[in-house]
Parts: structure tokens; C-alpha cells; sequence
């Protein structure tokens, strides 16, 4: 029998959890303020479980790397600021009400205050980057933040159109959430002084392993669990993003199923969500999803092959290997 995904997850998040321990550390002392709602804003959303991957990857790939300084928990957490910048700035633009299975931050304090509290941490973020004296990985950093800016308005572009490709698609993720995943695995070969050929290596593993997430997250939006995801289930739909599953099953359908879901991604309307449901199942949409999402977690599990092999290498490879099996 199969282990499941979550535990192994766990177990491999276990070998990093004394430095996790030392980047929550960092986060509370970098998240005092004299602005309280600030601090709480921040503190609500941070808080709000989740597996921290991103910064995780980063201590993962450091250790694999041989990498012992303390460098590594400051951008652990910078890169945890990032994210959660971007989150408390998708919520808004998404008008989402659910993450992690309560209120969303701009739910419960509202859009001016997530959105203020989200420039704090990029501004706290890029003051924290300047501790590394480095212009390398200020490079790094500047450079994710920009492309995930880019990502993000590139999806606000294609809102509501049915007639998105693949690769628009592909194009979108990579930008919005892929990138800020390269960008922790390419900081630990930097952090290492690692040679340009295992940089490039550990960058691709980034990547491809952050593509495949998305893709996974894309999937579970028509096939999970609301209480496992913590979110809505039909919020991709509802908020008329043309993600994978939906661009293959108008592929693959008939013209009515295809004029169906073109109709509800235009007018983002989910009174017909069983039926898109059922279309994308039936066409087999989903498991052409996950087979695209496997295909990416096999780009990061070869990106690997010019690593030390290692307790924490081993565990790079283990969260690629598992990642389509996630469902939350």
C-alpha cells in the first residue's frame, strides 16, 4: 500500500524542523512593528497553517548543498513574506473568502488593509534581502517579485477567456507561482557557492516541482474535498480563470459540452458546476492534468540526478515523487 502523500510530506518537512523552528524566529522578531494592525494582519495570514514549502525548499536544498549559515533562515523568511504578499494581494484582486479553511485576511479586516499590509511585506522583505550582502541574491529576488508581478496581471489579462492555450496557460503559472519556487532552490546553490551547472539544476527543480503544484491545485479545484483544500470548491471558475482541466475537457469534449464551459468561464457562473464537473471527469481532462503535473515532477526528480545524494536531497526527491498524489 501506498504511503500517503501527506505523510511523506511530513516526514520530509521533518528533517528541516529545528530550522524551521529558527525561521519562525525570524519572522516574529521581523514582524514586530508599531503599527499593530500590521502585526496583525500579518500574524493572522502567516499563521494560517500551510506547509511553508516554498521557504522549506529552500533549507531543504541548502542542506543538501552542505550549506551551515544562518543566511538561509533570514531568506527563509523573506521568501515566506513574499508569498504571503502575494497572497493577501490575490485574495483581493479574487475577492476570495476562503483560504486554508477560514476567512480570508481581506474578509476579515478588509481590502485596504490587506493590501497595505501586503507593500509592508515586500518592503520588509527586500530590507531583510540587503542582510544577505550579496548582489546575486538581491538579483534572485528582484527579479521573482517582477515576474510574479507579471504573472499576476497576465492572469487578470486572461480572466473570463475561454479561448486561453496551453502554453498562455503554462505561461501564467510559471510566472505567478513557479518562480517564487525557483527562486528559493536557486538561492540555496547561490547561498553554497555552488558552480553554474548545479545553480541551473537546482533552479529547474524549482520550477518544474512549483508547475507541477499549481497544475495539482488546478486539478483539485474540480476534484477535492473542501474541507481538505480549504477553499471553495468552482473558485477558479467562479472568478473565470481558464485553467488546464478546463482547457482539455473543451478540447476533448463535445461541441456542447465545450460551448457549456465557454459559456460559464465568460459570464464566470457556477450554477452549472456538477455538469462541468462531470464533463471534465468524463473526457478525462483530470487525468490528462495530472499526467501533465507528473510530467513536470519527473523534470524536477532528473534535475536532481548532479546533486550530493543525501538525507536532504533524498527528500527533494521524495516531494516531487508524491506531489501528484497531493489533495490539499
Amino acid at each position: 500500500m501506498p504511503v500517503p502523500a501527506a505523510s511523506t510530506t511530513a516526514s520530509v518537512l521533518g528533517l528541516i524542523a529545528e530550522d524551521m523552528d529558527e525561521v519562525d524566529r525570524v519572522i516574529a522578531k521581523r514582524l514586530d512593528t508599531g503599527v499593530p494592525l500590521v502585526a496583525e494582519v500579518s500574524r493572522y495570514i502567516i499563521s494560517a497553517g500551510g506547509k511553508r514549502l516554498r521557504p522549506a525548499l529552500l533549507l531543504l536544498m541548502s542542506r543538501a548543498l552542505g550549506y551551515q549559515g544562518d543566511q538561509q533562515f533570514n531568506l527563509a523568511a523573506v521568501i515566506e513574506f513574499i508569498h504571503t504578499a502575494t497572497l493577501l494581494h490575490d485574495d483581493v484582486v479574487d475577492e476570495s473568502t476562503l483560504r486554508r479553511g477560514r476567512p480570508t485576511a481581506n474578509e476579515s479586516f478588509g481590502n485596504p488593509a490587506s493590501v497595505l499590509v501586503g507593500d509592508f511585506l515586500y518592503s520588509r522583505a527586500f530590507q531583510m534581502m540587503l542582510d544577505a550582502h550579496d548582489i546575486r541574491v538581491m538579483e534572485i529576488l528582484a527579479d521573482a517579485t517582477n515576474v510574479i508581478a507579471e504573472g499576476e496581471v497576465l492572469q487578470l489579462m486572461n480572466m473570463h477567456d475561454a479561448g486561453l492555450d496551453e502554453h498562455a496557460y503554462l505561461r501564467v503559472i510559471r510566472s505567478k507561482t513557479a518562480k517564487l519556487f525557483e527562486a528559493s532552490t536557486r538561492l540555496a546553490a547561490v547561498l553554497s557557492k555552488s558552480p553554474p551547472e548545479i545553480e541551473e539544476a537546482c533552479a529547474t527543480y524549482g520550477q518544474a516541482l512549483g508547475t507541477a503544484f499549481q497544475v495539482i491545485d488546478d486539478v483539485l479545484d474540480y476534484a477535492g474535498d473542501a474541507n481538505e483544500t480549504g477553499k471553495n470548491l468552482g473558485d477558479d471558475l467562479r472568478e473565470g480563470k481558464t485553467t488546464l482541466p478546463l482547457i482539455l475537457a473543451m478540447q476533448r469534449g463535445t461541441p456542447e459540452q465545450s460551448l457549456l464551459i465557454k459559456a460559464a468561464i465568460e459570464a464566470g457562473d457556477t450554477d452549472q458546476l456538477p455538469q462541468i464537473v462531470a464533463i471534465v471527469k468524463q473526457t478525462g481532462a483530470l487525468d490528462a492534468t495530472r499526467a501533465a503535473a507528473a510530467a513536470e515532477a519527473q523534470r524536477a526528480i532528473d534535475a536532481l540526478r548532479s546533486l550530493p545524494r543525501n538525507e536532504h536531497s533524498e527528500g527533494l526527491l521524495q516531494l516531487a515523487a508524491q506531489l501528484t498524489e497531493r489533495r490539499a
